[in-house]
Formats: structure tokens, C-alpha cells, sequence
């Protein structure tokens, strides 16, 4: 391994290499980096050597570097299970160790799903070589090579530990008590005699504190031997002062009474501590195991077996068998195996368990159906589209796990914290054992031990390092169950400090497809002719409005007849003949041209336009019929979820690429505080550099390719769901449900999960900065007053169950669909 003080050398593999000035781009871009004292590109072997300084810039830096000039680095990825993390102590032993591992890119180790994700070059290293680092370090680790084991694994293994954990506490807790009985003979009176003799306590705490407290031991020596301190050192070091002076007592009585000490032995001290640490880290495994319980219910999820018709016949086959193509049945009642197209059959499908929506949609030859929902009323046949991890439900369990197992900026404080915490903890604690033995009344020894045990024991950083993961694998699993796909903690920060929002228009804001909105008649024509009449002459158009007038036509069941000598003329309308009658359908320049009277339809006509509404005028025989007005309407959901954002106190703006009429008549409808109309895609991206320079936090909500860009730019990209992988793998939050409520509802989670992380942080830094002065003795001067280390041990194993039940009030968060 590589000291982090000496220059470090790496050799990436590169793909995408067209040409030599490629590697020489790639090889001056690296070299004018800060820190990277040589770069060599061979364009023939496809690889650079970068030598470095490790601590100016470190090699996942050096990657991204590259990749931003749109070539690959060839990394794999392994992910392992962690055994026997207690404290962020441990947690960054782990991760410092990967990273100075050779061949290591980026190393994630999260303390509250006991996960290490770990970015490698396949030819410099090697999943058994980092298990074996880890492993060195005094941890068991697993390696996941599945979500479906991972689930199961995580799952297996948070069972063993808490299992293991409840056996130790049963067995330590009996010996224990029977300690504390003996201990306590003034209060309990009625305790046989010989359970109070010095030897037969040290014979009951003997296994309590070499065997029920072992892993203590374990880990503080593995610790030792990597010249580090966690919160086992802690807990070893306090115990064993309070055991070994107990074992003196009760060997060498005289000695303590010849220095005029009362012989008083401190086995329950000890015992207890060890018992009460252990009831903390059980009740803290079970509540962590909850934390991941929205991973849990989603692989619960996918259905075990289908139902696919091969040669005519339907065959029951295992859910991993089912390939993209196949032909699936499913029933009432059934899960819908894997995602689809709707070929045969209609029903209704319950998909609240993956887009959070209570309410059954409808499905028809046609329609995409989700894997793991479920088919409620009738039977349909599907064509299977994506199958195994490509499914919807295996990509939201890997962006909820990728999000799970990151770190909020805010975590970084608490790590560099917990880096040097323990070692200034043994200082005090030692500072402490000193003033007391020196300048503290008698029985000074005695108080100055017990005084040494409480410091160490009370400032165990548990909590310090549970205060952020906890509430980030609540949240972005919150986020999940309710169809909000969150990618990382980072995402989860910055989203709550957004100050201005922007929406592209087509399909975010409005439906993204054109509608009739309105039907104005002239006599002698009734609205239904009117209908009629241009229905039938739009029946082979490709136009997008006269789609919609032919899908108001369907909707109305009219029984529409073939156009004759149909003419269409671009940019302003049709001419042809409708059951005999000759029928022009356009604009009002159209009808100019064909010499038609427009006067009596101009006023309601500007009246849509004003509105966004464009009116389509068709003439039957040389006479105004009258006019259909077509838009793209608004989202049902869209007025009231901006109306919540803009009481959240968030500015909201539309870049659309739209006409500016339109565009205004939109904005004005839901009440924005600014639009930009006739954009290009690039235009959109400068809008937002330009609202950025001026120091603003900035959201871009969208749903196309031409979003793309923008979502990449701005400080949050939000996609719909309903939208294209592009815009979706471009933005750092998903929403599964075309409904512009998740974005609300995604800002207002993002704010109560960093609201929770600073409330956690909050409690874990102000324990630790009042209880060590009090188990100091500060309080003793003043009001006689000192810390039992048993209730200091009390404190502490609870302090880290207080944070984790506090971020699981996370899953109780109500996303309503309301203005308050």
C-alpha cells in the first residue's frame, strides 16, 4: 500500500480513443491538473500513467477528469456487506485504508447500511484482494454480485448480528445482575452472603468481560495494530480499569487499605457497562435494520414465476427465465412479472406500489405495464420489453441502494471529527485521572478511576457517525415508496437550498400532446357537423392537429366518411370533399386565400389565441362552419403543485422552445414569475449559467432529449418519469409519476431529511460537549456531583438509538397533495 504523504502512480486503461491528438487532449489535460507531477497517454496501448500527489487530488478525480473529455476509463465496481462497524471511527478506517489500496478509484463506506462501495481498476486489483484489506482490519466482509442477494444478504446479515447481539446481552445481562445484586448488599439485604464475596464477582464478571465483551477486545487490538483508536479502545480501556483494579482489590486487599482506601471492588462497573453497551448496539442493529426497509419491500416485490404461452400453451416458468419478446399472461389479481407492452385484453392495474398513485389505471392493447404491479379486473396478454435488472423495479432498488450507501457534504464535518475524537478522548480521560488522583479528595484513587472510566465510556462517536446515514437511507427510501427517485445525499443538500425553479412546457408542465378545448358552431352547422365535417377531412392527415380532432371525434363515437380529392397546402390547411360537400379546414390565412368571411369568428377566435389556443376555422361549400380550438392542456396537477412550490417561497420560470404567445398565456395560467419562449436547447442551458452567476440555486424540471442539456446544467435536474432515459439518466432526481406534485414533494422531503441530519448532528455533538465535562467532574465543585460510569455507558449506548429512531420518523412523512 502507498503512504498518502508519497507520490502515487496509477495506469488507467482508456477507451474511446480515435487518434494520437486524442491522447495527447487527454495527456495536456492531465498534466495542467493540480497535483499531477507526470501524465503519459499511449494512444497504441490504450492507457495512461499518471503519477501524483495523493493529497492534492485524488484518482476518482483524475477519472472524472478524463470522462469529461468523453472518454471511458475502464473501472469495475464490487460491493460488500460489512461485519463489525460500530462507530464512524471505524467506518473511515475502512474507507482511508481502500483508498490508498493500489488500483482503488473511490471508496463509500456507509456505517448505517454496513455497505463499502468500491470503485477499481480490474488489472491492479481485485475483489478478493479488498476483501482481504478489509478483513485485516478486523471486519467480515461479503461481496454482493446481485441486488436480489444483496437484499438477501443485507438482510441475512443484519438477522445474524442482531441474533448474535441478543444471545451476548441475555447471557451478559443474567451474569450481570447476579453481579449487581452481590454488589448492592446495603439495598438488597435479603441477597445470600457469598454472591457479595469479592471472589465468586470476579468469577461471574470474568466471562462477561472476556467473552461477552471479546469483540470489544478484538477491535480495539485491530485498531491498535493499524496504529488507530475507535470506539472499542474506548470501551476496552474503561472496563479493563475498572476490572483489573477490582481484580487487585480482591487479591491484595491490604495494599488498598495500607494507602487508607475502604477495599471496594467495581466488578458491577465493568459488567454492567459491557451489558448496557451491548442492549445499545442491539436495540441500535434492530432499528438499523429498519432504516433499510423500503429496500426490503421492493424486492419483496417481484413475483417468483410467470406465465408465458409458447406454441399456444401456458407455461408456468421462473421469473428469471422470462426473455425480452416473450408472450406473458396474467390474471386477476397477479403480479405483472416483468415490464411490457399490453398486445391482447383489457384491465385495470394497481402500480401504487412502485409510482406511489392510489389510484387503478387503465390498460389497453398499446399501453406499457410495469413489472411487480398488479393486474386487478381482467386477464391481458403482454409482450415482455425489459427483463432482469432491466426492469423498472430492479433500476429504482439500484438507485435507491446507490443513494443510500453515498454522503451529504454535511457528513464530511462529522468525519473529520471522528478522525481525531477518539485520541483527545484517552487524552482527557487520562487529564481527568490525573487532577483527580493529584488534587481530588479522598478516596482520590477511587474517584479518579471511576471518573477515567466515565470519560471514556460516555464519548463513544456512535451517534456522530449514525447522525447522517440514518436519515439518508430513511429519506431517499421515503422517496422511493412515494415514486422519488433521489440519487445521492448530495442531491438531497443541494435540493433543499434551491431558490429558483424552471419547466420546460410540453409534457411537464402542459400534457405534451394536443387536445380539442373548444368547438364554436356557426348557423346553420351544429357543433356535431362541425365535428364531423372536419374529422372526416383530417382522416389522413399527420398533422398533430388534426390528430386531436380526430381523437375528439372518437371519443364522441361519430361515424366519420373518406375525404375525396384531398389537398393538403403546408403551413395553412386542407382542401378536399366530405359526403359531396366541398370542406376547407385551417388558418385564418387559408380562409383569406379561399375568399371565406372570417369577421363573425375573429373576436372569440383572438380570445383563444390570447389564451394559447389555436383556432382551426373550416368552411363547408364557400360558408364559415365555424371554429375548433386545439391546445396542449394544462396537467391537472400542475396549477396547485406550483401554487405549493411558490408558497415553499421558490421562484418559478418556463423555458419552453414554444411560441412566446403560447408560452405567456401558459405562464400566466399557473401563475409564473417569468418565461422564456423559442428557445434551443443551448439557450436553455445559458438561461441557467446566467440565473447561477447571479449566486442562485437552480432546479430544472423536464421530460425530453432537447432537456437533456439544461437538467445536466442546472444545480438539480428533475425528470418525469413519463420522459425519455436521456433526460432521466441526465437528471439527479426521478420522478416515477408524470405529476408535477413530486417535485414539490421531493424539495419538501429534502428539507425535513437535512432538517433531521442537522437535529442528529445537533444532539450527537451537544451530548459529547456536555457529557464529558460532566463525567469529568466538572459539576462536583458546585453541586457534589459525579457521573456513574454506568449510567455514563447508559447515556452513550442510547444517545445512538435516539438518532437512528429519530431519522426513522422519516418514514412516517405525510406527501400530501395540498396548498396549505
Amino acid at each position: 500500500m502507498k503512504k498518502k504523504t508519497e507520490a502515487a502512480r496509477l495506469t488507467f486503461p482508456i477507451t474511446g480513443m480515435s487518434c494520437a491528438s486524442c491522447a495527447a487532449n487527454i495527456q495536456r489535460t492531465l498534466a495542467s491538473l493540480s497535483g499531477v507531477k507526470e501524465a503519459q497517454v499511449n494512444f497504441a496501448a490504450n492507457k495512461a500513467i499518471i503519477t501524483f500527489e495523493p493529497t492534492l487530488i485524488k484518482p476518482v478525480d483524475l477519472v472524472e477528469s478524463i470522462r469529461q473529455l468523453g472518454y471511458d476509463v475502464g473501472t469495475d465496481r464490487v460491493e460488500f456487506l460489512i461485519q463489525g462497524m460500530h462507530c464512524a471511527a471505524c467506518q473511515r478506517k475502512i474507507e482511508e485504508t481502500l483508498l490508498q489500496a493500489e488500483g482503488v478509484i473511490k471508496a463509500v463506506v456507509n456505517l448505517a447500511s454496513s455497505r463499502a462501495t468500491v470503485d477499481y481498476i480490474a488489472n491492479q486489483t481485485s475483489p478478493s484482494r479488498l476483501k482481504k484489506i478489509i478483513k485485516d482490519l478486523g471486519y467480515e466482509a461479503t461481496e454482493i454480485s446481485s441486488q436480489d442477494m444483496q437484499a438477501e444478504t443485507s438482510d441475512q446479515i443484519f438477522q445474524k448480528e442482531y441474533q448474535s447481539l441478543k444471545k451476548r446481552f441475555l447471557v451478559g445481562a443474567l451474569l450481570g445482575l447476579l453481579i449487581f445484586l452481590g454488589s448492592s448488599k446495603n439495598l438488597f439485604p435479603w441477597i445470600p452472603s457469598f454472591l457479595g464475596n469479592f471472589f465468586i464477582l470476579w468469577l461471574l464478571a470474568t466471562p462477561v468481560q472476556f467473552i461477552i465483551g471479546w469483540p470489544f477486545y478484538k477491535g480495539a487490538w485491530t485498531a491498535f495494530r493499524h496504529r488507530n483508536a475507535d470506539m472499542n479502545t474506548l470501551i476496552a480501556l474503561g472496563t479493563s480499569a475498572a476490572y483489573f483494579f477490582s481484580v487487585v482489590v480482591t487479591l491484595f486487599p491490604e495494599v488498598i487499605q495500607r494507602g487508607g482506601l475502604k477495599a471496594h471492588v467495581y466488578f458491577d462497573t465493568s459488567a454492567l457497562i459491557i451489558v448496557l453497551i451491548l442492549l445499545g448496539r442491539l436495540l441500535e442493529a434492530r432499528a438499523k435494520g429498519r432504516t433499510s426497509e423500503a429496500i426490503k419491500k421492493l424486492a419483496r416485490l417481484q413475483p417468483t414465476t410467470a406465465t408465458v404461452i409458447r406454441n399456444g400453451q401456458e407455461i408456468q416458468i421462473p421469473v428469471e427465465e422470462v426473455r425480452a419478446g416473450d408472450l406473458l399472461l396474467v390474471k386477476p389479481g397477479e403480479r405483472i412479472p416483468v415490464d411490457g407492452t399490453v398486445k391482447e385484453g383489457q384491465s385495470t392495474v394497481d402500480e401504487s406500489m412502485i409510482t406511489g398513485e392510489s389510484f387503478p389505471v387503465k390498460k389497453k392493447p398499446g399501453d406499457e405495464v410495469i413489472g411487480a404491479t398488479i393486474n386487478q379486473t381482467g386477464s391481458f396478454k403482454f409482450i415482455a420489453t425489459k427483463v432482469g435488472q432491466e426492469t423498472m423495479l430492479a433500476q429504482i432498488i439500484k438507485l435507491v441502494q446507490e443513494a443510500q450507501s453515498s454522503r451529504a457534504p454535511i457528513q464530511r464535518l462529522a468525519d473529520l471529527i471522528s478522525g481525531y475524537f477518539v485520541p483527545i478522548v484517552i487524552s482527557l480521560a487520562i487529564l481527568t485521572f490525573i487532577i483527580w488522583f493529584d488534587f481530588g479528595p479522598e478516596p482520590s484513587l477511587t474517584r479518579a478511576l471511576l471518573n477515567f472510566v466515565a470519560v471514556l465510556i460516555i464519548a463513544c462517536p456512535c451517534a456522530l457517525g449514525l447522525a447522517t446515514p440514518t436519515a439518508i437511507m430513511v429519506g431517499t427510501g421515503r422517496g422511493a415508496e412515494a415514486g422519488i427517485l433521489i440519487k445521492g445525499g448530495e442531491i438531497l443538500e443541494t435540493a433543499h437550498r434551491l431558490q429558483v425553479i424552471v419547466f420546460d412546457k410540453t409534457g411537464t408542465i402542459t400534457k405534451g400532446h394536443p387536445e380539442v378545448v373548444a368547438i364554436i358552431p356557426k348557423e346553420p352547422f351544429s357543433a356535431e357537423e362541425l365535428l364531423f365535417y372536419a374529422a372526416s377531412a383530417e382522416r389522413h392527415s399527420e398533422h398533430p392537429l388534426g390528430e386531436a380532432i380526430l381523437k375528439k371525434a372518437a371519443a364522441l363515437n361519430l361515424s366519420l366518411v373518406e375525404p375525396e380529392a384531398f389537398q393538403a397546402k403546408k403551413g395553412r390547411g386542407i382542401k378536399t370533399q366530405v359526403d359531396g360537400q366541398n370542406v376547407l379546414v385551417g388558418n385564418f390565412k387559408f380562409m383569406d386565400e379561399n375568399k371565406i368571411d372570417t369577421n363573425s369568428i375573429s373576436q372569440p377566435a383572438a380570445r383563444l389565441a390570447s389564451e394559447g389556443k389555436t383556432p382551426v376555422l373550416v368552411a363547408v361549400n364557400n360558408q364559415l362552419a365555424g371554429l375548433i380550438a386545439i391546445a396542449d392542456p394544462l396537467k391537472e396537477t400542475s396549477p396547485p403543485a406550483l401554487k405549493k412550490l411558490k408558497k415553499m417561497g421558490l421562484k418559478l420560470m418556463m423555458l419552453t422552445g414554444d411560441n412566446s404567445r403560447t408560452a405567456t398565456a401558459i405562464a400566466r395560467q399557473v401563475g409564473l414569475d417569468g418565461v422564456e419562449a423559442e428557445l434551443l436547447p443551448a439557450d436553455k442551458v445559458a438561461v441557467i449559467k446566467k440565473l447561477q452567476q447571479q449566486g442562485l440555486k437552480v432546479g430544472m424540471v423536464g421530460d425530453g432529449i432537447n432537456d437533456a442539456p439544461a437538467l445536466a446544467q442546472a444545480d438539480v435536474g428533475i425528470a418525469l418519469g413519463s420522459g425519455t432515459d436521456i433526460a432521466i439518466e441526465a437528471s439527479d432526481i426521478t420522478l416515477i409519476r408524470d405529476d408535477l406534485w413530486g417535485v414539490a414533494h421531493a424539495l419538501e422531503l429534502s428539507q425535513k431529511t437535512i432538517r433531521t441530519i442537522k437535529q442528529n448532528l445537533f444532539w450527537a455533538f451537544f451530548y459529547n460537549t456536555i457529557g464529558i465535562p460532566i463525567a469529568a467532574g466538572v459539576l462536583y465543585p458546585f453541586f457534589g456531583l459525579l457521573l456513574n460510569p454506568i449510567l455514563a455507558s447508559a447515556a452513550m449506548a442510547f444517545s445512538s438509538v435516539s438518532v437512528v429512531s429519530n431519522s426513522l420518523r422519516l418514514r412516517r412523512l405525510k406527501l400530501k397533495k395540498e396548498v396549505n
